[in-house]
């Protein structure tokens, strides 16, 4: 409490009213799978490599390359399509709004012996007595990319200057480490002509002496009339056809502000979603003054411009998607796949879009196992399945029954789609693809909660984005699988492709809903996190009332949206926290227990109309 240990007036602050509890968010969802590029964790990479947040297709483009297929295997000769990303466009598609990806790689070798097992592209560049590297910074054919090197020259820099007594031949624009052209009595080049090694020098300038110019064979004295350009690094980096990345004025002395090795570094670079990096470390080279000149000449002239050796890994395995635990003692090593998006505390919906994508149907369970029980863990978090391609009922029935979870839900049949990568032959039909569900349905749960909210099951949603689906699910087949809980995928005469279920993958009545399961999900993650505050508080009837009070009023605004059951707020929840529900016992070790009731509204899965006769005159 407040000291008053002298005489006067004392003003303070005090509350009368409650803590409030925010809604947390239930629409950002989590994939973790395989790319074409991105970060993951290798030997001597990037330490980067937590999952990141993508907010639509160009951007996951930019970050873990296209919906090209890729190529795994020991000789990488096993296409297979991306589906990470076909999943990524058909969640944006839908309506999705926030997303993060994990990325999982296999290595080749057991174990990988270094980076380039990893599949990391590389091109040597000699200089001097060393060697300069452009390296991709994350795994992947994807970064077997073209990297050219030009130089840009200004117009003349040089002035008379005598402010140190007699006139001598100065430059403006330019730092202490920047490389120049110095030419007397010749026209000097312009463009992206080749240096001359006798012509360049590299400034140095102290602040305090006249500038001087140290050239390949030592100290260079410019004339009065020469002319001096300042020459900068451009790079070029062609990753696709579509994408060209541009990086303009780069120096070649570290201490220089633009350097290209900071620029162009692996772990905090200027463009975060930069392919490639330049591994080139001058402290390795004996001392000498005219290395940053001997670098920018080996980068303009190399005649090698494409990375070779990045190639896509093997195939991963449903452990490889479960991933691993970040290492408590060591900092460097890092969670992996959906350990990774664990992590991540704003997830609510999770996926795998390689799960069923497997040939061999007990990977597939296996897959959907570790999705269903990473969702349990975390508890705030449900989990979209997929069931593998081209399945029977009885077929999908089977794999239905090897689950039991209240936290996921199985979308059934797989979606066929236009090929977004091919261009239809004139007279020929378009390609197609089929892809699980889980994009599409993802992607229809986070816009059911921003236009409805998280209460709306999300279902009669149409899907978008499709052309077919690969199963006609009619009514008589839906009879079959909605009572296990396969929500059915549907087409409707009129009204379009829609999602034709809510149920979960549960055999608990009281968890047979998905938006119950998630609207529970939501209440319990938004009191936990707006009731922080009360941790260490002294536990006494003010804090209860306080807390009572907060809860009741977040429960009173999702009843008020329509999310909880009741005519009047007292049948559609009730909140105690006294002694009726608190021991001695429970006080004495710190205890505060709050006893919390809601009816949520289960939806209308059943409509039904029961008409019949009646004359005229009866009554009813």
């Amino acid at each position: 409490m407040p000291e008053y240990l002298a005489p006067g007036v004392y003003v303070e602050e005090v509350s009368f009213r409650s803590k409030s509890i925010e809604g947390v968010a239930t629409s950002t969802t989590g994939f973790a799978g395989m790319a074409q590029s991105g970060p993951v964790q290798y030997p001597g990479g990037p330490k980067t490599t937590e999952p990141r947040l993508v907010g639509s297709l160009v951007e996951y483009e930019s970050i873990y390359g296209g919906l090209e297929s890729i190529h795994t295997g020991p000789t990488g000769s096993d296409e297979r399509l991306c589906y990470m990303a076909h999943a990524v466009r058909a969640f944006f598609e839908n309506g999705g709004q926030r997303l993060y990806i994990s990325r999982v790689f296999v290595p080749r070798g057991v174990p990988p012996a270094g980076p380039f097992d990893w599949g990391v592209a590389h091109l040597d560049i000699p200089v001097s007595t060393g060697f300069a590297h452009w390296r991709a910074r994350w795994p992947g054919a994807y970064g077997n990319v073209v990297v050219e090197t030009s130089v840009t020259r200004s117009k003349n820099i040089a002035y008379q200057s005598t402010a140190f007594g007699a006139a001598v031949t100065q430059v403006t624009r330019a730092k202490s480490g920047a490389v120049v052209e110095i030419y007397d009595g010749v026209t000097p080049p312009v463009g992206n002509a080749a240096l001359d090694i006798t012509k360049v020098a590299v400034l140095q300038d102290d602040g305090t002496n006249p500038q001087t110019f140290i050239g390949q064979g030592g100290a260079v004295v410019p004339s009065a009339t020469a002319v001096i350009q300042l020459v900068e690094l451009s790079v070029a980096v062609t990753v696709t056809p579509e994408r060209l990345d541009v990086y303009n004025e780069l120096g070649a002395d570290p201490t220089q502000k633009r350097y290209i090795a900071k620029i162009l570094q692996a772990d905090n670079p200027e463009d975060e979603n930069s392919v490639v990096w330049l591994d080139w470390d001058p402290t390795s080279i004996p001392a000498d003054p005219f290395l940053p000149a001997r670098l920018m000449i080996a980068l303009q002239g190399s005649t090698s411009t494409r990375l070779a050796g990045g190639h896509d890994g093997l195939l991963v395995m449903p452990d490889d998607l479960a991933g691993t635990p970040a290492d408590p003692d060591n900092a460097d090593i890092k969670a992996t796949g959906l350990e990774a998006l664990g992590e991540v505390e704003d997830i609510a919906i999770i996926a795998l879009p390689d799960g069923g994508t497997y040939d061999d149907v007990t990977l597939c369970a296996q897959a959907a196992d570790r999705l269903i029980t990473n969702a349990e863990l975390l508890k705030y978090r449900f989990a979209v399945v997929d069931p593998p391609d081209h399945m029977s009922l009885s077929e999908i029935r089977a794999f239905r029954g090897q689950f039991d979870s209240k936290y996921a839900a199985l979308y059934y049949p797989w979606i066929e789609v236009l090929d977004p990568t091919q261009r239809p032959s004139q007279g020929a039909p378009p390609p197609r693809l089929t892809l699980p569900p889980s994009g599409f349905v993802t992607g229809i749960y986070a816009r059911s909660d921003v236009e409805r909210g998280v209460h709306k099951a999300p279902a009669n949603e149409v899907v978008n984005g499709l052309t077919k689906f690969e199963m006609n699910i009619n009514k008589p087949r839906q009879d079959v699988i909605n009572p296990e809980g396969i929500n059915a995928l549907r087409f409707f005469e009129g009204r379009g492709n829609r999602v034709w279920g809510a149920r979960t993958i549960s055999s608990d009545p009281e968890w047979k809903y998905v938006n119950v399961r998630r609207l529970f999900i939501y209440l319990e993650h938004s009191i936990d996190r707006g009731t922080q505050w009360a941790v260490f508080e002294p536990n006494g009837p003010q804090l209860w009332a306080n807390v009572r009070q907060s809860v009741e009023d977040f429960l009173l605004v999702a009843w008020r949206d329509g999310a909880l059951l009741g005519d009047k707020p007292e049948q559609a929840y009730f909140v105690r926290c006294d002694r009726t529900i608190m021991t001695q016992n429970d006080l004495d070790n710190g205890r505060m227990i709050v006893l919390i009731g809601v009816a949520p509204v289960k939806p209308a899965e059943f409509v039904i109309f029961r008409i019949g006769q009646w004359t005229a005159d009866s009554k009813i």
